[in-house]
């Protein structure tokens, strides 16, 4: 007689454990996927929005590719922020977004960077083709959206060949700044968004590399299906309000 009761029982603990559970994931903390040329732009505007909303986000960086991998994976992702729309279409194509295609949010800009140190100053694009350079840090162009730019722009300027064994391939943008700004290599074709940190501001110089040179870095959002995906739009709203667009800009991340 009392299996029952205990059956009834257990079933509104189950419930209500469930119940816990998704509310916990619509208050708790929001997870964000973040292209590595992000790291130096988005902690202060995180810490912006947690400050008028309430809201707590944690962001987690690395290449474009990387990311969605991990998200068509099962990563526990409320919002996408790609280098490119390339990555984030691919989780719209696995129905994982709640959306039809990639909202573009910035464009980035791929610069050639170097200390102040290096033997590739006074720096200018014809440093590329000095006989003193010896090392060229680029991001994987199969995993960073600004890998693909940098090999794009090589081909256009006509250096391709001349530079290819001189290239040091990092996994993403932040680790090509981290190689060129270590001294581990002459220079690097890095993001604005690097190039225009305090440390590397001090440390070296950039020149822009000329735009039609590689395909526009037009930069995709996309926000996951699942119980934070309220949380999610909230933030890419607030990120393409233009108060953050401007300051967006200000850190080498131009209107899309």
């Amino acid at each position: 007689m009392f299996k029952p009761r205990w059956s009834i029982l257990l079933t509104l603990l189950f419930l209500a454990a469930a119940q816990s559970s998704c509310c916990a994931q619509q208050s708790g903390t929001l997870k964000v996927a973040a292209a590595a040329d992000l790291q130096p732009v988005l902690p202060a505007l995180i810490d912006q929005f947690a400050q008028q909303t309430g809201q707590k986000v944690d962001a987690s960086y690395a290449s474009s590719a990387t990311l969605a991998t991990q998200i068509l994976n099962g990563g526990p992702f409320g919002l996408f922020l790609s280098a490119d729309l390339s990555f984030p279409q691919k989780v719209v194509a696995a129905g994982l977004a709640d959306s039809a295609a990639p909202v573009p949010y910035a464009r980035g800009t791929l610069v050639l960077w170097a200390r102040n140190d290096s033997p590739a100053q006074p720096l200018s694009l014809d440093s590329l083709r000095s006989p003193s350079l010896r090392t060229v840090a680029v991001a994987n162009a199969e995993h960073a959206p600004y890998g693909r730019a940098a090999k794009a722009a090589l081909a256009k300027l006509g250096l391709t060949d001349a530079l290819q064994s001189k290239l040091v391939v990092a996994e993403n943008i932040a680790q090509t700044a981290q190689y060129a700004d270590s001294g581990n290599a002459d220079v690097g074709l890095i993001s604005l968004t690097s190039a225009l940190t305090t440390r590397l501001s001090a440390d070296g110089k950039y020149v822009a590399i000329p735009e039609d040179s590689y395909p526009p870095l037009l930069q995709g959002a996309v926000v996951i299906k699942g119980p934070a995906a309220a949380q999610a739009h909230r933030l890419l709203d607030f990120l393409l309000s233009p108060p953050i667009r401007k300051q967006l800009a200000e850190r080498g991340l131009k209107a899309p």
